[in-house]
């Protein structure tokens, strides 16, 4: 067991190509047969490896001390970045801000008063438009983020571990922790059959491994690793203590993490962490995209207005000027007749003939009543 012989791929192909019982039995009964003829390299390779005693255990063991930390790797790296991104959007402000937005404006439109809503529905607000301008709901959230919170930050930049763990598979990594427990369990009963193949071989009289140098010295020809690999197991095995700690802790805190942002008990038994962690980051890539867009149109605004607006020294700019200045003074001189209409008492107002009155019935004075003549039907009138 000598890295510097073999490499991790070397020992992998040496797995594949552990010979059967039965191809052994082959090659010997072909050898047999036709004791003066020579066997080929493959049969000799076969043969000389059907010779090692326990190869495969041997094999595994020295597969596993050297995949060990890999395996390990592959297992606190998506732990980490869940930890990671929960850390993140507990601190980002420019989250919590987009959350009470959205739900202000759910509570305006629904017209209730809701304390709380289902993240998955982030997902959603760019396929809600307005009736007037066509725009998402995602749209308008960024404009008013961008007027009540302008220091507030594109949200993507701030939780780049919430990608990397939406990327990550937590149920496969809860399989990969069982099959590492499983891989260290059957590592210690290979090492097992290999120290009572050892002590069988020397006839029962070997010494520990522990103990004095005799046994050092006998096992030294396998190679430096050989002696060392009940330590490295002890080591893999209080490690894999250690990591399946720190992975039932990361689970429980996601766990309370989704209760803090208003989850059920009952969500929070159906959500998985990459599910949710995708969805978040799938609407922060959104967001970014749409404040981006917002905030370049904007710049393109202000630089055309920029472009189109004349010199102050130009004929162009001297004439608009002066209709401004014109403008003005229309301005305060309808100012004032209004403020002066507006002190005037009621008694001093002359009458706007373009105003409706209410018709009253004309009352005459007593020196304009006429009394009419009789009239008198009988006699016809003569000119």
């Amino acid at each position: 067991m000598d890295s510097s012989v073999l490499d991790r791929e070397d020992i992998q192909r040496l797995r594949a190509l552990i010979p059967t019982e039965e191809e052994l039995c082959l090659i010997k009964e072909a050898k047999a047969q036709n004791p003066h003829s020579h066997l080929a390299q493959a049969e000799l390779c076969l043969l000389t490896l059907g010779e090692i005693s326990h190869l495969s255990s041997r094999l595994q063991l020295w597969a596993f001390a050297l995949d060990y930390d890999s395996l390990e790797k592959e297992i606190a790296e998506p732990l980490f970045h869940l930890k990671l991104a929960m850390e993140q959007l507990a601190a980002s402000q420019t989250f919590r801000c987009i959350l009470a937005t959205v739900l202000a404006i759910g509570n305006f439109l629904n017209g209730c008063k809701a304390r709380g809503f289902e993240l998955s529905y982030l997902g959603k607000l760019s396929q809600v438009r307005d009736t007037h301008s066509r725009q998402p709901l995602l749209h308008h959230v960024c404009v008013l983020l961008l007027q009540l919170y302008p220091q507030s930050s594109d949200l993507y930049s701030d939780i780049s571990a919430v990608t990397k763990a939406g990327k990550c598979d937590y149920s496969l990594v809860q399989s990969s922790l069982s099959q590492l427990e499983a891989l260290c369990k059957a590592s210690w009963e290979q090492l097992k059959v290999l120290d009572k193949a050892e002590e069988k071989r020397k006839g029962g009289k070997g010494e520990k491994r522990s103990g004095g140098g005799g046994g050092d010295e006998a096992l030294a020809p396998e190679g430096p690793l050989r002696h060392q690999l009940p330590k490295i197991l002890k080591e893999c095995e209080e490690r894999l203590k250690v990591l399946k700690a720190v992975h039932r802790r990361v689970i429980n805190r996601f766990h309370s993490f989704l209760l803090f942002l208003g989850y059920s008990r009952a969500m929070v038994r159906d959500t998985k962490a990459e599910d949710f962690c995708k969805t978040i980051s799938n609407f922060s890539l959104e967001y970014r995209t749409t404040r981006q867009g917002i905030l370049l149109q904007r710049e393109r605004e202000r630089q055309k207005s920029g472009a189109e607006s004349p010199g102050p020294n130009t004929p162009v700019g001297r004439r608009k000027r002066q209709q401004t200045l014109t403008q003005e003074s229309e301005r305060s001189e309808e100012q004032c007749k209004l403020e002066e209409v507006l002190k005037t008492p009621d008694s001093t107002l002359k009458l706007d003939a373009t105003l409706p009155r209410s018709r009253r019935r004309p009352v005459l004075l007593e020196t304009e009543v006429v009394t009419p003549p009789p009239m008198s039907f009988r006699k016809p009138f003569t000119h």
